[in-house]
């Protein structure tokens, strides 16, 4: 038995979201904030008896803000099993109610947690006139979290996250119309607490490493005096005797030291010399505490370790932030065995963040061993290195939006080879775009090397900030990778970053053209004609994914970059590139024709003869705030990050002018910093302010990515 599929409604973080998971080890991916957390919260409210049960009562904070009023909606949390054994035990446990156990087997069932307004408000709901609205508000503004309750029902039959079903159960808000009796055959029937799935499974939570130094000191928290209390209860009377004996000689012992014993006696005739013998005690001694209870004893003892490579061993508190984190989980992990010993129906395990100050090849070797075969784990990272041995079928990513966060499944509809594609091609790019907001496949280094750069300098933020990753996709073809984003897996924005290859040349070969040149005409004719063929390819591919959309270079991307008035910037590593003076004269020329056929053929001869990485590297070092981007470039940014806040393109604006004012003091910005600032406080449109920006500087190098925003 496994759990393959958790709705979630309105809970924390989750407006409407849907996990789908695997037998086996699973991988809950996502950025700070995105709602990992939340998630594993819903599930232990439905799998973990160790949780109060106070914990059941949730509250208003626990609606999902994006929700706006909660009064009158429900937080629903529902879990699907799959694989039930036939066992007569565990169908006994799924078959309640109505249930039959003489009908076929179970092999799916379902768990369901709902927080609802209690019998007698929906009672008042479901007598309300369709369309009242004025009634269902004065119900709902006087609606506390206290009318609210709990309850589990199992044999569900419906998809939660379908917002038609959940107006059906729950209620119409916009049309007002509720109805107070339960559809069983819908939402499932009423579990009674005795029949407690959380009982009869193996469960274990694993918190995220943050401070467990502290853990180990709380009786609580401590993992060690978990395992030790748990083997105290095993411990066989007879064979116990003698330890208890001898703990019991070795208090009488300390107790009758004669520094004890004079102690003893001088804090009785202190007292007595202080208050008298009327109010004095009748006795007074100093015992030995030690337990010769088992439990106690056992929980007394502290766990002593040594670095690897060290033959010193300290407390925990002595060892390093990795060291301390692998000893708790290894504890943790341990106590999950103790209670899988126990006979179970399943075995859960859920850990949170496993990657906090532990070295990544432990994080890798960690994930590749922990397989219990019989247990089903569940992982929530932001560690490219764990995520990176994740089956790709047994990811779900978690994004955030306003308000709330969605799940994505990357895999989903994909067969069986084209998954096997990725998942290679994903363990040679540590997956990136899993965790990015926006992605652009390049296929080159150039790109993958001098996009960023040219962001930073030009631009003032770094990709990173604006969570988009470069993805050099090298040989492997664009559709392998795109495929990823789409309407049934990641709702992402793609950018397809690739060249047309046109010729530079005029293609037609003339009698008179030399051999050398014919070659050349004939070897620039067919990079077009694949250029073509390639662009052909992509726009079919593409025609009906809103997620992924191609930007091309007329050429090459150094020719591009080249003819977007970047000559400057070629030429200052000419002497990086050449070292005989006549050559550089020579290319200099060229390199500032404004004939493509003579300037794209020298930068392409540059970047040919020193590779084009490395040229890449050293054209790096020439690019300054006054570069300009090809406009492919900034279109494909720009869609990869469709949502730019206002403080980012603040951020730009501020840039630009601290940029210009180095090279020229006398640009008088002072007018348009008022006007910048009104456009942060929502008071003027980016337009308007494009405009102003464009009186002072008309052919500023980010003008052209601010008007694509």
């Amino acid at each position: 038995m496994y759990i393959s599929n958790v709705s979630i409604v309105n809970y924390k973080s989750f407006r409407n979201a849907k996990f789908s998971f695997k037998e086996g080890i699973n991988t809950i991916i996502g950025e700070n904030g995105s709602g990992k957390t939340n998630l594993f919260r819903a599930i232990r409210l439905l799998l973990d008896d160790n949780l109060l049960r106070m914990a059941y009562k949730l509250n208003k904070d626990d609606f999902n803000r994006h929700l706006g009023p909660w009064q009158g909606h429900w937080i629903i949390i529902s879990i699907e099993f799959s694989d039930l054994s036939p066992d007569e035990e565990i169908q006994a446990l799924f078959v309640h109610g109505t249930g039959d156990v003489t009908e076929e087997p179970l092999t799916k069932a379902t768990y369901t947690l709902l927080f609802r307004p209690k019998p007698d408000i929906r009672i008042r709901l479901s007598e309300l006139v369709e369309g009242d609205t004025a009634g269902l508000e004065a119900i709902l503004d006087e609606l506390s979290i206290d009318d609210y309750e709990t309850k589990f029902t199992g044999k569900s039959t419906v998809d939660f996250n379908d917002e038609n079903v959940y107006k059906d159960i729950v209620g119409d808000f916009e049309n007002v119309k509720f109805r107070y009796i339960d559809d069983a055959s819908k939402i499932g029937i009423l579990i009674p607490h005795q029949l407690s799935i959380s009982r009869e499974v193996s469960f274990t939570f694993i918190k995220a490493l943050r401070d467990v130094v502290s853990d180990f000191h709380n009786n609580r928290t401590n993992p060690l005096l978990t395992l030790l209390k748990a083997k105290s209860e095993d411990i066989d009377e007879d064979e116990y005797a003698n330890i208890s004996e001898q703990v019991s000689t070795l208090n009488e012992s300390i107790e009758q030291l004669q520094d004890v014993l004079d102690i003893t006696d001088n804090i009785s005739q202190t007292i007595k010399e202080t208050v008298g013998e009327t109010y004095s005690p009748s006795s007074l001694s100093i015992k030995s505490s030690l337990s010769d209870e088992a439990n106690k004893l056992l929980q007394s003892l502290k766990l002593f370790i040594g670095e690897p490579g060290e033959d010193y061993e300290g407390g925990i508190h002595e060892l390093s932030l990795g060291g301390a984190n692998l000893i708790y989980l290894t504890l943790k992990l341990l106590e999950f065995k103790y209670q899988k010993a126990n006979e179970t129906f399943a075995n859960f395990l859920l850990i949170e963040e496993p990657e906090a100050h532990i070295h990544t090849h432990i994080q890798k070797t960690l994930f590749d061993k922990l397989d219990y075969g019989d247990t089903q784990i569940i992982y929530s990272t932001h560690s490219t290195q764990i995520s990176e041995v994740s089956n790709l079928s047994n990811i779900n990513v978690l994004s955030k939006k306003a308000n709330y966060s969605v799940a994505y499944q990357p895999a989903n509809g994909l067969d069986k080879s084209r998954i096997t594609k990725l998942e290679r091609y994903l363990d040679a790019i540590r997956t990136n775009l899993l965790f990015a907001k926006g992605v652009i496949l390049v296929e080159g280094d150039a790109e993958e090397i001098l996009i960023p750069s040219l962001v930073k300098k030009v631009l003032g933020f770094s990709l990173d900030e604006i969570g988009v990753s470069i993805i050099n996709i090298r040989s492997t073809g664009f559709e392998n990778i795109a495929d990823i984003f789409h309407d049934d897996r990641i709702q992402r924005n793609c950018a397809i970053l690739t060249d047309l290859d046109t010729s530079i040349v005029d293609t037609t070969i003339k009698d008179e053209d030399s051999k050398t040149l014919k070659k050349y005409k004939k070897k620039c004719l067919n990079s077009q004609i694949k250029g073509q063929t390639r662009q052909k390819s992509i726009t079919a591919y593409i025609s009906e994914n809103p997620w992924v959309q191609a930007f091309y270079a007329h050429h090459t991307f150094e020719v591009d970059f080249l003819t977007s008035n970047n000559s400057r910037e070629v030429i200052e590593i000419l002497d990086e590139v050449y070292s005989d003076p006549a050559t550089i004269k020579t290319s200099k020329k060229e390199l500032k024709s404004n004939d493509v056929s003579v300037s794209g053929r020298r930068i392409l001869r540059m970047a040919k003869q020193e590779g084009k990485g490395w040229f890449s590297v050293l054209l790096g070092q020439s690019i300054a705030y006054d570069t300009y981007i090809p406009k492919y470039i900034l279109e494909a940014i720009s869609f990869a990050t469709p949502k730019m806040n206002r403080e980012i393109i603040s951020g730009i604006f501020k840039y630009r002018i601290a940029e210009n004012h180095k090279t020229d003091d006398t640009i008088n910005f002072t007018a348009f910093t008022q006007q910048l600032e009104s456009y942060r406080k929502n008071e003027l449109e980016l337009s308007e302010l494009i405009d102003e920006f464009e009186t002072l500087l008309l052919d500023d190098a980010a003008l052209t990515f601010l008007k694509l925003l």
